[in-house]
């Protein structure tokens, strides 16, 4: 097997295949953006879950317009952005998303699946509904799926600071007057959005590796919502980019090589961020340890700044 993958790789009239391909490659650039944005939100709200009930609706939708003969990307948005609000009106009576999520995630691939059953067109069609297919897609698809990802990127900026306040403590957004359920029904309406874009990419099965995986990279090497953002951004972009790049080279969809690349990055930030954790406990120890068993009174771990909760000796 591993001769046979090796044998499918090839760079010949590299350059070529790359002009074929520019507007593709545009396309993934800005879709990495957009779930290295929302991602971050994702994780904070710990809806990774839902994301993936999403895309099984979305590619119930696509497969739908699919065998209609209509827009697929059009079909996966209806579908994604539809089954989003859903789960965010359930979600705001029984306060259960998982359990919303987890009924709805296995009613939409069956749907799905009946719908590609019945299409009787190319089977590549049928399967890069569930592993991708930027490379195939049309000028009018590209321009359809870089405003809509800009669209979802620039409502989540101007909505960022509540989006943040109420998913990191939505209890204290509640009391300070944040329209807490408001914030969650448009951030479901966004999220779905982004799901019908990212699957475009990646394909409805495989669509955690854009929006979830750089985010819970991003978020294993910094605690800052603005750094977890920027870097979120950057493993996206990269993931999205480089994997259409490599697939270039061989007769491999693309999906195999974005998520190879997200879990990649995943796993460096997390040996980083295990490695920062030590230095702590590390530098945490050595404070205790001083002089008096207890260190130097009043002197905080790694250097911060004393406790406010320990009053101070006149």
């Amino acid at each position: 097997m591993i001769e046979q993958i090796s044998s499918s790789f090839s760079t010949d009239g590299y350059w070529e295949l790359f002009g074929l391909v520019r507007n593709s490659v545009i396309t993934a650039a800005v879709l990495g953006l957009m779930g290295g944005v929302i991602g971050v939100l994702i994780m904070l709200r710990r809806t990774a879950l839902v994301v993936h009930g999403i895309a099984e609706i979305s590619f119930a939708g696509a497969a739908l317009f699919l065998l209609m003969g209509l827009d697929v990307v059009l079909g996966s948005a209806i579908g994604a952005v539809g089954v989003a609000l859903l789960i965010g009106v359930l979600s705001l009576k029984d306060k259960d998303t998982s359990a919303v999520t987890g009924v709805l995630m296995p009613f939409g691939l069956g749907l799905g699946i009946l719908f590609l059953s019945l299409y009787q067109g190319r089977s590549a069609n049928r399967f890069g509904l569930l592993t991708g297919q930027i490379v195939g897609v049309d000028d009018m698809q590209t321009r359809t799926l870089v405003i809509g990802a800009l669209v979802i990127t620039a409502v989540v900026a101007l909505l960022w600071r509540p989006l943040l306040f109420s998913s990191i403590d939505p209890q204290l957004a509640r009391a300070r007057g944040v329209p807490v359920n408001a914030l969650s029904l448009v951030f479901m309406v966004l999220l779905g959005g982004a799901v019908a874009m990212s699957v475009q990419v990646v394909g409805a099965l495989l669509v955690l590796s854009l929006l979830v995986v750089p985010a819970a990279a991003a978020l294993k090497v910094t605690a800052r919502p603005g750094m977890a953002v920027a870097l979120s951004m950057v493993f996206a972009l990269i993931s999205a980019v480089g994997g259409i790049m490599l697939a270039l080279t061989g007769q491999i969809p693309i999906s195999p090589y974005i998520t190879t690349i997200s879990f990649m990055i995943y796993l460096v930030c997390l040996f980083i961020g295990r490695g920062r954790r030590l230095r702590r406990q590390e530098q945490a120890a050595r404070v205790m340890a001083g002089p008096g068993g207890g260190g130097p009174a009043g002197v905080g771990v790694a250097g911060e700044e004393p406790s406010p909760t320990v009053p101070a000796r006149a």
